[in-house]
């Protein structure tokens, strides 16, 4: 279904267990250049026992056409909007690499709509000099031939994980969008939201989270950055928060292991506290 979010048309889809009360609202946000798709592995599992929203971010799958920024804080605000418009707060936002920034862009500036926040494999706590170098070869004139290249260095490796497929399917949907939006999809990560992405700016804004966060990382991404499962754990204070790092996966972790990601993704929204 679609609404009229922020004067552009959001689509999404809203799925949850019938004839029984769900349990928490889990709203998965995808990552730059990629579609709520991503996340098939996981809406009937969690829909099982959860109401599930799955939207498009504007740009993307079937919200094309948008209008306007494509900042962090520009698909918090549609997001915000969304959760308002179906009644849906207080929500799990579960978010994949840059859509994991937006939900704590949800989390910090929109407070009252999140219960919790996970956060899977991250675009947080970049070197600063790293994020210049990305901004830079974005403002290009071949966004597209960046983004694949960027895509194609995050493949996993993990023998039999069908992770091949995965990234073919994950470079055709980038072949498909809009060069433009491409551009200021990565920009609004590595120029204009740095104090969202780059230490040591990204570490007060995350600090400002008040609600439980479980991060899961790919052990490789970590490493690229030079962090590990010690930052995730500083920069998110509720006692409740959890880092886990799994090795031998690559950036669609939850792809890769998807029954594997749902049992513990499920198990932490369980225990959640009152």
């Amino acid at each position: 279904m679609t609404y009229t979010v922020n004067n552009n048309c959001l689509f999404h889809t809203d799925e949850g267990p019938s004839g029984a009360t769900p349990g928490e609202t889990v709203l998965f946000v995808h990552g730059a250049t990629c579609d709520s798709d991503d996340w098939a592995a996981q809406i009937p599992a969690f829909a099982a026992r959860h109401r599930v929203l799955a939207p498009d971010l504007r740009g993307h799958g079937r919200s094309m056409g948008a209008s306007g920024g494509f900042h962090p804080r520009d698909f918090a605000a549609d997001l915000a909007q969304l959760i308002e418009t179906v009644d849906a707060g207080p929500v799990v936002v579960i978010g994949h690499s840059m859509g994991a920034v937006v939900a704590s862009v949800l989390a910090v500036e929109h407070p009252e709509l999140v219960r919790a926040v996970v956060a899977v494999d991250h675009s947080h706590g970049f070197e600063a000099g790293f994020a210049a170098q990305i901004a830079a070869a974005f403002a290009t004139p071949d966004p597209i031939g960046v983004a694949t290249a960027v895509l194609g260095g995050l493949e996993g490796t993990t023998a039999g994980s069908g992770y091949e497929s995965i990234a073919v399917r994950h470079r055709r949907r980038v072949l498909g969008m809009h060069p433009e939006t491409v551009r200021e999809v990565f920009l609004g990560l590595f120029e204009k939201g740095t104090d969202l992405t780059v230490r040591p700016h990204a570490e007060a804004y995350l600090e400002r989270r008040d609600c439980p966060v479980l991060t899961v990382s790919a052990g490789a991404s970590l490493q690229a950055k030079g962090l590990d499962g010690d930052w995730d754990a500083a920069v998110s204070p509720h006692p409740y928060s959890a880092s886990l790092v799994l090795d031998e996966v690559g950036h669609w972790l939850f792809q890769e292991r998807p029954e594997e990601f749902n049992a513990l993704v499920l198990g932490w929204i369980d225990g959640l506290p009152d």
